[in-house]
């Protein structure tokens, strides 16, 4: 097993990047995802500079996600789409800028029934090939999430475990144990079926019905399949605590220490 464990910043959502850096390593972390969303990030082309010199201050490294609220690389509408995957190759830049280990991609949601799904995925696999291209000659590995649910999700469990298969390994899964739950996928699965391609895995938990993001336990998780699983993994793997905005930051650090006792780390 080669995992090591992080902290998204979400719980701090829209605080001041810098301040929620340190609160972080302050309770602990050592390695940090920051989700690119709120106004601290809302003129990115003149604060990559700045932020990514403080962030080389601290003695701890990075994870980058971009925006994640109103972008989608897979929207019918082309502006939004152009839009989203300018985003994200600020992120990948940003994530150079700060040697950060991997930019986590949003693939792209399908919210009614009268979109087409098929269509939807291949706009993804354009994208995502684009973004390699990006992001490859800056050896910034990209991170892709299993995101959407109540019928938003533009793969079924088994096309997202083989979305990747015709592009370079600049890319690589992010297993979203929270989004899996809520579409019903079988977790420890996922996890050995891209064991030699999983990047990452955002740990959260929910109660089954909503995207509630909650510390590990307090939903409807089984936990200790998904610990069995991840002790198979050899690659190197980040397991990233992404708790909701306004959990108490010792949940984090509760979560960490069960991490290392169920994983022996």
């Amino acid at each position: 097993m080669n995992t090591q464990i992080s902290y998204s910043d979400l719980p701090l959502l829209t605080c001041s990047v810098e301040e929620n850096v340190e609160q972080l390593v302050n309770h602990g972390a050592d390695k940090i995802e920051l989700l690119m969303d709120g106004i601290q990030w809302n003129c990115m082309d003149e604060q990559i500079k700045k932020i990514g010199k403080a962030l080389r201050l601290h003695h701890c490294t990075f994870s980058v996600h971009p925006p994640a609220w109103d972008t989608n690389l897979t929207s019918e509408n082309q502006a939004i789409r152009t839009a989203s995957y300018e985003e994200y190759k600020k992120a990948i830049e940003f994530a150079h800028e700060i040697e950060a280990e991997h930019v986590v991609i949003h693939p792209g949601f399908c919210f009614s029934p009268a979109f087409d799904k098929v269509v939807a995925q291949q706009r993804a696999q354009e994208y995502l090939h684009q973004l390699c291209q990006v992001a490859g000659p800056l050896g910034v590995k990209l991170a892709v999430e299993n995101v959407g649910y109540n019928g938003a999700s533009i793969y079924s469990e088994q096309e997202y475990l083989s979305c990747l298969d015709q592009l370079d390994h600049t890319a690589g899964y992010l297993i979203d144990t929270g989004h899996a739950h809520l579409n019903g996928w079988d977790i420890p699965q996922m996890i050995r079926s891209v064991k030699e391609r999983l990047f990452s895995v955002h740990i959260h938990d929910n109660s089954g019905v909503g995207d509630e993001h909650l510390p590990i336990g307090e939903g409807s998780i089984h936990w200790q399949p998904i610990y069995n699983a991840l002790q198979e993994v050899d690659t190197p793997c980040q397991l990233i605590l992404e708790y909701s905005p306004g959990t108490a930051l010792n949940h984090l650090v509760k979560g960490k220490q069960l991490l290392r006792q169920h994983l022996a780390l």
